[in-house]
């Protein structure tokens, strides 16, 4: 069974994509799936590069008991457009972003991750650095949903290419 290489993909990846990490980290140990899968994340700058996840992302995911700690906040590479499956992406501007990066690196590895959770009524995940703090929830609760879309999409995926 081949692994399932999946990048999470934010702005400075100090906010949602190690949120969507850690949920679908935790998702997928869960499942027991956990040796089908490498995750990581990475953000499309480089501001906070070594830095770990936000404090209120690290404190609102506490709260429902991931771990983001260890986490360290790095910029997408292109080696990571030859590691990775699947590239998902909090928001459009981060799409653009990567093909603005990558101009010469097809783009069909690249997903947007609510596309995985089209009844919340959200297109992206809200960005809630700039916020008073009460995105966080939020995100958390996207995320929980759109994980869960994306995994049953990919256990689709891998049921269909047998």
């Amino acid at each position: 069974m081949a692994i399932k290489k999946v990048l999470f993909v934010c702005m400075g990846n100090i906010c949602r994509s190690p949120t969507a990490e850690a949920v679908f980290t935790r998702l997928v140990k869960d499942k027991g799936a956990e040796q089908e899968f490498m995750i990581d994340s990475a953000g499309t700058l480089s501001y906070h590069a070594g830095s770990k996840p936000d404090h209120r992302s690290r404190q609102a995911g506490k709260k429902r008991g991931l771990l983001m700690d260890h986490m360290r906040a790095r910029q997408v590479t292109t080696e990571d457009y030859e590691k990775f499956d699947w590239l998902v992406v909090m928001d459009e501007d981060n799409r653009r972003n990567l093909q603005r990066m990558f101009p010469n690196i097809p783009q069909q590895k690249v997903f947007s991750m609510m596309s995985f959770a089209p009844t919340t009524g959200y297109s992206e995940v809200p960005d809630p650095y700039y916020g008073a703090g009460d995105g966080f929830e939020l995100v958390l609760d996207l995320l929980e949903t759109a994980c869960e879309g994306f995994y049953d999409f990919l256990c689709q995926q891998s049921s269909t290419s047998l």
